[in-house]
C-alpha cells in the first residue's frame, strides 16, 4: 500500500472510531491497513465451512462470518439446534449429522468451526487438524493442561491454522491499545496484573429429568463421565423478568467441573489472556512458579472433587494469586470491576470492553503512540475493529496467508495453563508449585494427577 493510501486508510479509520474513542475517553493514533472484508468479496474467495456445535455461540459467530462463508455441513447432538442453524444460514441445504466425524470426512470443507461445550473442544479440534482442516475453535481450548500439550504438538506437526475465539484481541481496540502502551514501555516494568472476572452462580438441587427426544445425551456427555440428565425451571422471583432454567447441559454446562473450569476458564480465558499478553510484551516469557489463595464453592469437596452431583459445583468466589519469576504477581478475583488492571513502575492502566483509563492513557493526548505501535502488537496482521466480525476476518486472512493468528494455540495455552492451575488450587484448597519447563506440578502427586482427565471409553481422541 502506498503512503498516500495508508494516510487515507488511517483517516477513514479514525472517522469510524471517533464516537467510540470519544465515549471511552481514549484517543487512537494508529493506522488501519486495508479492509479485511475486501479480501473475500468474490464468490470464488468464499470458504466452505463445517460447523461442529450449533448453539448460541456458533450462531453468533456465523452471523459475524456469513459474508465470507458457505455452511455446507453441521454436526450437533441436538437435532433442533442443527436444523435451526441449517435453515437460518443454509436454507436447509447443508448436510446435518449427529456425529461430527462425518463433517471431517468431507474433502470440500476448508474450515471447521468448533463451538461445542468445553469438554468437547479438544477431540474434534485435534482430529480436524489431522484431517487437514484449518479451525476456528471457541475458548477455552481445553479442559486440562495435558490436552493443551497435545493440541500444541499436533498444530506444530500439521501446520494447520487455528484461531481461538478469544475475541478481545481483535474486536475491541481498547485492549490492543492497552497492549501497545505496555509494549512501548509507557507503564515501565510490570509488577502486578489483576484479572477481575466476576463470580459464578449457584443453583438449587436440580432433579433428574427425562432426556428431550431431540438430544443424544450420551453423545453430549462424550468424553465426560456417564451421568444423569438434569433439568429444573424456576419460576421468576420478585424483581425478576423471566424464569430461570437450571440444567447440566447446553449453556449451563460451564457451572459444572465435569464439563468446564467454571468462571476461571470461562471469563478467565478473556481477562487472564489480556494479563498474560501484557506480561509477555513486557518480557515475561515464563509461566508462574506457584499459585495459591482462596476459593468458595457451593458444594463440599473431597480430594479435589465435588461430593454432590445434583447442583452447580464450580467456584463462586475466589482470590487466587500466581507468582512469576522476578516477583511479578497475577491476581484472579471475582469482586472488583470486571476487566484487567496492569500496574508498572511508571504507571498503571485499567481496561475492559467499555473503557481504558489511567495516566498513561491521558498522556496520549500530548505524546501519541508511534504510527506502527498498534499493528506491531497485532503481529503485523491487517486490522479492523468491528465487533466479532473482526476476529473472523483476521482468521480468514491467516488461512489465506498461512500467518500465525492473533489468538494462536501456543499463547492461548500459556494463559490457559494459569487458569487451569488456579482451578486445581481452588478445588484442593492449597497452594501448588509449578515447573513451567516440564509443565508439571512439583511435590504434590494428587495435584499433578489433575493435569489430565481420563476420556470415557469410546470417546478417545482418534489418530494420536
Amino acid at each position: 500500500m502506498s503512503s498516500a493510501s495508508q494516510a487515507k486508510s488511517r483517516r477513514n479509520f479514525l472517522k469510524t472510531t471517533a464516537v467510540a474513542s470519544t465515549a471511552a475517553g481514549v484517543p487512537y493514533f494508529f493506522s488501519s491497513p486495508k479492509t479485511l472484508g475486501q479480501e473475500t468479496q468474490s464468490k470464488n474467495d468464499r470458504f466452505s465451512v463445517g460447523v461442529i456445535g450449533a448453539g448460541g455461540m456458533a450462531t453468533g459467530n456465523m452471523n459475524a462470518a456469513k459474508d465470507w462463508v458457505d455452511i455446507v455441513a453441521i454436526a450437533d447432538v441436538d437435532s433442533e439446534r442443527a436444523d435451526r442453524m441449517n435453515e437460518k444460514f443454509s436454507g436447509g441445504k447443508a448436510q446435518v449429522f449427529e456425529d461430527y466425524r462425518k463433517v471431517l470426512e468431507r474433502d470440500d470443507i476448508d474450515v471447521i468451526h468448533v463451538a461445542t461445550p468445553d469438554h468437547w473442544h479438544t477431540k474434534p479440534l485435534v482430529e480436524a487438524m489431522l484431517a487437514g482442516k484449518d479451525v476456528y475453535c471457541e475458548k477455552p481450548l481445553t479442559l486440562t493442561v495435558d490436552e493443551g500439550k497435545l493440541i500444541r504438538r499436533v498444530q506444530k506437526e500439521t501446520g494447520r491454522i487455528v484461531q481461538v475465539g478469544t475475541q478481545q484481541r481483535s474486536t475491541f481496540p481498547l485492549f490492543v491499545t492497552a497492549m501497545a502502551l505496555v509494549d512501548q514501555g509507557r507503564l515501565g516494568k510490570i509488577n502486578k496484573v489483576t484479572a477481575a472476572i466476576g463470580g459464578a452462580p449457584t443453583s438449587p438441587e436440580i432433579p433428574i429429568a427425562e432426556v428431550p427426544k431431540n438430544l443424544n445425551w450420551d453423545r453430549w456427555l462424550g468424553p465426560a463421565p456417564k451421568t444423569d440428565y438434569r433439568w429444573l425451571r424456576q419460576e421468576a422471583g420478585e424483581g425478576q423478568r423471566r424464569a430461570v432454567t437450571n440444567t447440566n447441559c447446553h449453556y449451563e454446562f460451564r457451572w459444572w467441573y465435569e464439563y468446564s473450569g467454571g468462571k476461571l476458564t470461562d471469563w478467565g480465558a478473556h481477562h487472564v489472556d489480556i494479563a498474560m499478553w501484557a506480561l509477555q510484551l513486557n518480557g515475561q516469557t515464563s509461566g508462574p512458579n506457584s499459585i495459591g489463595g482462596m476459593a468458595k464453592h457451593p458444594v463440599d469437596f473431597e480430594d479435589g472433587n465435588p461430593v454432590q452431583n445434583d447442583r452447580y459445583n464450580t467456584a463462586t468466589e475466589f482470590l487466587l494469586t500466581a507468582q512469576f519469576p522476578g516477583g511479578t504477581v497475577l491476581d484472579i478475583r471475582h469482586d472488583t470491576d470486571n476487566g484487567c488492571m496492569i500496574e508498572g513502575d511508571k504507571g498503571r492502566i485499567f481496561v475492559n470492553r467499555g473503557k481504558l483509563v489511567g495516566a498513561p492513557v491521558e498522556a496520549l493526548k500530548d505524546d501519541p503512540l508511534p504510527e506502527d505501535a498498534i499493528q506491531k502488537v497485532y503481529k503485523g496482521l491487517p486490522m479492523e475493529f468491528n465487533e466479532r466480525k473482526a476476529h473472523w476476518a483476521s482468521f480468514f486472512h491467516c488461512v489465506k496467508s498461512r500467518q500465525e493468528p492473533i489468538s494462536d494455540v501456543h499463547s492461548h495455552m500459556k494463559m490457559l495453563n494459569v487458569c487451569h492451575l488456579a482451578g486445581i488450587t481452588a478445588r484442593l484448597g492449597r497452594s501448588i508449585q509449578w515447573d513451567d519447563k516440564t509443565e508439571q506440578i512439583v511435590g504434590d502427586d494428587q495435584a499433578n494427577a489433575m493435569l489430565a482427565r481420563p476420556y470415557r471409553s469410546g470417546y478417545e481422541i482418534e489418530g494420536v
